[in-house]
C-alpha cells in the first residue's frame, strides 16, 4: 500500500506563509524555509514592539507637557505633582493633546493648580 500523504494541506500550509510574507525582500518572500523563519521573528517583533509602542507614547506625552508646561513657568514633574495634590485626575495623554491642541486650556489648568 502507498504512503499516504496529504499534499493538499501541507501546500496549503506553505502557500499561507508565502502569501504573508510577500513584499519581503529576496528570498525572505519565495524560498520555504527562509520565509518561514522570517515570518516567525516578524511575530515576535510585533509582540515586542506592541509593548514599546505604549512606552514610547508615554514619553512623547510627557515631553509634551514639559514644553508646555516650561512656557507656564514650571516644569513637567512640579505641574505633575501640582495637579496629584489639588486632585484633578487628568492623564498624560489627554493633557498633552491640551497642551498640543487648546493652549488655552492647558493654560486654565496650570492656573488652577498654581
Amino acid at each position: 500500500m502507498p504512503r499516504s500523504v496529504n499534499h493538499v494541506a501541507s501546500r496549503a500550509r506553505r502557500k499561507r506563509i508565502l502569501k504573508l510574507t510577500r513584499g519581503y525582500f529576496g528570498a525572505r518572500k519565495n524560498v520555504w524555509t527562509v520565509a518561514k523563519n522570517t515570518w516567525e521573528k516578524g511575530l515576535t517583533y510585533a509582540y515586542r514592539d506592541r509593548k514599546n509602542k505604549k512606552r514610547n507614547f508615554r514619553a512623547l506625552w510627557i515631553q509634551r507637557i514639559n514644553a508646555a508646561a516650561r512656557i507656564e513657568g514650571m516644569t513637567y514633574s512640579t505641574l505633575m505633582g501640582a495637579l496629584h495634590k489639588a486632585g484633578i485626575e487628568i492623564n498624560r495623554k489627554v493633557l498633552a493633546d491640551l497642551a498640543v491642541n487648546n493652549p488655552a486650556a492647558f493654560k486654565a489648568i496650570v492656573e488652577k493648580v498654581k
